[in-house]
This record gives structure tokens, sequence and C-alpha cells, in this order.
């Protein structure tokens, strides 16, 4: 091609030696970030690449002179044959570096025989064929290679299918038949395995527990730590009706053992006989109660799971009526983004739950997954939601006698502790020293 775009003439031969002088640099390269070069032979050859540097220079200043030739195909041919004798000493136990080794070998024979016959003024132009060898045995490798990476893709996909299976079996198929709540649950992992989880605490058909978590991250660690969730809350069911000492006992058990990962989990205990939602939350967004048609938050959150041994939960306490719906989600729901970038949200959430009051649990759990799947432009973490509906009768005596109970114990409690403040303040000097005063007699 060069011959052809140049013509014979004085500035082709120089181009022609510059080529040869300039060629055998990227190879030398190449065979080093490959690791067929020893130290010694890497010495050669920057050894050989100021030699080759040198020609190249003196023959852009006097021309290709017939020395230079002479000089570049000795230089060549002892470069090689201390390859040749290295690649035969080296034994290999990878069985695609032999089959590299060997086409390089046959190449660099070929080579050697070009410049051999160089030097006794034949030109012999065997590098091609040597070359086509190597490219035949670099192709064969890179099969092998790439067969060898499909098998073990599928390998591991299968192996990850196992491992979904065995997640979806840690988690619980359905709510059981109740009187008095109904519960429907979506889950839809970003990727094989996720670090969503939940579980239902079922004490008797009035008495039930609510948890959902979040593992951070994704993938085969989270769900290791979601696996870990469920043999630890499994162990804690005494604790069901306390969702703060749930949590706590949660916490030490995770603690140490999660790799800095960390966890966030909302819990609610629901006692339809009294009437009553108890909820706790640990770095988890909040619960939303939807009630005649309004929708309101419900927060009550301590630190995350598995960072401080010594973290502390507070239960909140709210009444429960009858036709209330309770939504649990992870952050997958309300972090959703558009194209746009813009979040899904809370406020959305709450608008949308708003407008599902006259539908079914169940239609209201695939409107909602529904909803975020049309919003966002992919999914980009884990998706859980669990919904909970309050269907019993409504409240009996017995559950207004409670009430009465607890807001009469409630106002004593305010009333004993406004007298006790007050005889304090009226038993006090000025400079606030308690003075004992006697007692009068009418």
């Amino acid at each position: 091609m060069m011959a052809i775009i140049v013509g014979p003439s004085a500035l082709f031969e120089i181009l022609r030696s510059i080529i040869d002088y300039v060629l055998p640099l990227p190879a030398f390269i190449f065979l080093s970030i490959a690791g067929f070069l020893s130290r010694g032979m890497t010495r050669l050859a920057y050894v050989l690449g100021i030699l080759l540097f040198a020609l190249l220079v003196s023959t852009v200043l006097w021309g290709p002179l017939p020395l230079f030739g002479r000089i570049h195909d000795i230089a060549m041919s002892v470069a090689l044959v201390v390859l040749i004798v290295q690649s035969l000493r080296r034994r290999d136990e990878v069985r695609d570096f032999v089959i590299m080794r060997r086409g390089l070998l046959i190449y660099l024979v070929f080579l050697l025989g070009s410049y051999i016959a160089g030097l006794f003024g034949v030109r012999l132009r065997l590098e091609p064929y040597g070359f086509a060898i190597l490219l035949g045995a670099l192709c064969y490798v890179a099969a092998q290679q790439t067969l060898r990476r499909d098998q073990e893709f599928h390998e591991i996909t299968r192996e990850l299918e196992i491992a979904k299976r065995i997640q979806l079996s840690i988690l619980p198929e359905r709510f059981p038949p109740s009187a008095s709540l109904r519960v429907a649950a979506r889950y839809k992992p970003m990727t094989a395995i996720a670090g969503d989880f939940y579980e239902f605490l079922v004490v008797d058909d009035q008495h039930v527990g609510l948890l959902i978590a979040d593992v951070s991250g994704h993938g085969i660690p989270a769900a290791l730590i979601s696996s870990m969730m469920k043999l630890g809350v499994s162990m804690l069911r005494s604790h069901a009706s306390s969702p703060s000492d749930l949590l706590s006992a949660m916490n030490v058990a995770l603690c140490g053992n999660t790799q800095m990962q960390f966890v966030t989990a909302a819990y609610v205990y629901l006692n339809a006989e009294l009437r009553e939602l108890r909820y706790s939350a640990a770095g988890h967004p909040p619960m939303l109660l939807l009630r005649s048609g309004e929708v309101m938050a419900i927060e009550k959150n301590g630190l995350l799971l598995a960072a401080f041994p010594f973290a502390e939960y507070a239960t909140a306490i709210h009444p429960l009526k009858s036709g209330d719906r309770l939504l649990l989600y992870t952050d997958g729901v309300v972090e959703a983004t558009n194209a746009r970038q813009e979040e899904f949200g809370q406020d959305r959430l709450c608008v949308l739950l708003q407008q599902t009051s006259n539908i079914s649990l169940e239609e209201t759990a695939d409107l909602i997954v529904s909803s975020i799947e049309k919003w966002s432009v992919s999914q980009g973490d884990d998706l859980t939601l669990l919904l909970c509906e309050c269907i019993g009768p409504h409240e009996d005596f017995r559950v207004s006698i409670y009430r009465f109970l607890k807001f009469t114990q409630g106002k004593f409690d305010e009333c004993r502790t406004s007298a006790a403040n007050r005889r304090h303040k009226s038993s006090s000097d000025p400079r606030g020293e308690y003075i004992a005063k006697p007692l009068q007699r009418r």
C-alpha cells in the first residue's frame, strides 16, 4: 500500500526502514504485559529499544544505509534466539498459556528465519505465515475462554436462581385467614436476590405483628443479612407485643455481624381486641395510616439496626378503628425516579393511598406497584410494601371500658403531678428553700 502511495523513491526506502525499526517496539511491549518476558528479557528489550531508536534517527539523518539494516537484523536475531530459548525452558501448567506460547514460538522461529536470511542478502517474508499461526492460537484460546465464561455464567445464573427460590421461601407466602385483619404483601427485588425482608408475627387471630426491613446495598451480601434477620425474628417472638423491645433485641443480635452493612426496619403490633396499634422504627420511612379518606404519617424512629449496640427505641401507641388501612414500605417506593430525576416521594404516595379507599386491599397493592413502575425509568432499588386493613366489628363494651380507664388514669396522673407542683411552690421561700409549716386546725 505504501509503495502504491509513495512510489519507488528514496523516501519510500527511508519510510520502510523506519517501519522496520518501529514495529518490534509494540511487539515487545505486548509480550511484557502478557507475561511472556522474564526480568532479564525485559532489560534486553529496553536495550534493543534504545538501539532501534538510534537506528531510526540515523536513518532519518543519513538515509537507509546497508550497515543499519545489518545491525538491525543481527540485533533482532539475537533477541529472538534469547526469547525462543526462554520459551523452551519455561513450563506452564495453564493450558491456554501453553497454546499461546507455542503459537508465539512458531512465529518467532519464522521471524528468526527471515532475519537470518536477511543477513545473507536474501529477502524472505516468512513472518506473515508465522503470524497467521500465532493468530490462530490466540483465536483458539479466546474461543475457549469465551466458552468457559459462558459455562461459568450459566452456573452462576443457576445458583442465583436457587438462591432466589430459597430467599422467597423464607418470606411468608400469605397472611393467615383472620376475622379481624387483612394483609397484602408485594415484594419486587431489583436483582435476582435482594436485601428487603418482611415477616408476620401472628400471636392469634386478633394479635398480629408486621415487620418490614431493608438492608443497605443489594445482591448476595444484603440477602445473607436478610436471612439472618429471619432467624433472629423467629427467636424473638416473645417480644411481639413490644415493638421497641423487638427492635432493640434485633439490633443487639445484628451488631458486629453484618460487615458494616446496616438495616432499616419498622414494626407495628396490632391488637384488634383492644383496638390499638403499637409502632416503632429504626431509620425507616414512616408508616402511613388511611382513615376516613385521610392519610396521616406515623413516625417513631430510632437509629439504624446493626450500627450502635447502645441504640434505644420508643413505641408510639395509637387507636385502631374498623376500616383503617396501614402501609409499610421500603425506601425503594418513595425514591423511585423518573426521566427528570424526580423522586416519587411520600406526598405522591399519600395521594395515591388516599384514592384507594373504595378498592380492595389486593387491588391497592397492585395499584401502588404499577404506579411506581410507570413513574420510574428503571428499577434502581428493591421494592417491598405491606398493606393491612382492620376489618373487625366496631368497638364492643370491653374496649370502651378499657379506653375509658386509660383516659381516666392519664387525667388522674396529670392532676396529681399538678397538685404536687403547686404544693412545692407554696411551701418554698423566695430563695427556693423548703419551709415546713405547722398544720392549723379550723
